[in-house]
């Protein structure tokens, strides 16, 4: 077994997400087929996502056979060391099948304490550009790279020049709804950008490139990883009821975070813009957002 301090339990991670992306990038210029389908006929798995994730879950059993797993594509893993590994095999699969070059292998390390369970590493690596970001608990606090140089989020911007990053449903009326509540936050920001991997985008305001991000229905797999990178390099996360009963995931630098949550919300992405409206409160009236 490994040694389960952070730093640790990061290099760990980061050892298989390389050995991970070269699998994937081999699948990709071998070709790449849909191997099945999930939420409906749009929410698509390749069998490289399932290669990938085996060969994760391989190499964790190997060197901590104690620790559970939890994977997008595979059963849950329980396990008796307080740690348990989230991992997404391929973050961005619809981009991964057409060739876009924004798709990750995320992994991330979680630590049950006294109040619940903890992200203490966690790795993001863009498997087309082979740009690796990590980030790991350390004894002064959180520590998040990119390529081995610390990242920052950017500097204080108003709401009206921030640029987001968002992402849509798989199902065809979510989405309907989702851009209804897009077209309510599109006019008060710089611009908007869907750029198909909620890990990608997570770490995108981590390093500054994105002043921040706003989703319903994503999974933990999906931002385990990425969240810790961005809270490490500045940004703060938040989990809201979302308006279609999803979680609704907020990623903002911390000193701008507030007045994005808030747009967000009076946009129509979350439940509680609803319960707003109804009660004439805020811009979003009671229309819901995803």
């Amino acid at each position: 077994m490994t040694g389960r301090a952070p730093e640790d339990l990061r290099d760990l991670a980061l050892a298989i997400a390389r050995e991970a992306a070269v699998l994937v990038r081999e699948r990709r210029a071998a070709g790449v087929s849909v191997a099945a389908t999930k939420t409906s006929d749009v929410d698509v798995v390749t069998e490289a996502d399932r290669a990938s994730e085996e060969l994760i879950r391989r190499r964790i059993a190997e060197a901590r056979p104690d620790d559970a797993v939890l994977g997008e594509e595979g059963d849950d893993v329980a396990g008796t060391s307080g740690l348990r590994w989230v991992v997404d095999p391929i973050d961005g699969t619809v981009n991964f099948l057409y060739g876009l070059p924004q798709y990750a292998v995320s992994i991330a390390v979680e630590q049950e304490g006294t109040e619940g369970a903890e992200v203490v590493a966690g790795v993001v690596l863009n498997v087309a550009t082979g740009t690796e970001y990590v980030a790991h608990l350390g004894p002064q606090g959180p520590v998040a790279t990119r390529d081995g140089l610390p990242v920052g989020v950017r500097d204080p911007q108003p709401l009206e020049h921030m640029l987001l990053a968002t992402g849509f449903s798989y199902d065809r009326e979510v989405r309907r709804r989702q851009a209804e509540a897009l077209v309510r936050l599109l006019p008060r920001v710089r611009d908007v950008r869907r750029l198909g991997s909620c890990a990608l985008d997570l770490c995108a305001v981590a390093e500054g490139t994105l002043d921040g991000y706003a989703e319903e229905g994503v999974n933990l797999w999906d931002h385990a990883a990425a969240g810790l990178v961005a809270r490490a390099a500045g940004a703060r996360t938040e989990v809201l009821p979302g308006a279609s009963g999803r979680d609704l995931l907020v990623c903002g630098p911390a000193h701008s975070f507030e007045v994005l949550r808030a747009a967000v919300v009076e946009a129509g992405f979350s439940a509680s813009s609803q319960a707003a409206g109804a009660q004439g409160v805020g811009g979003a009236g009671s229309a819901p957002g995803e």
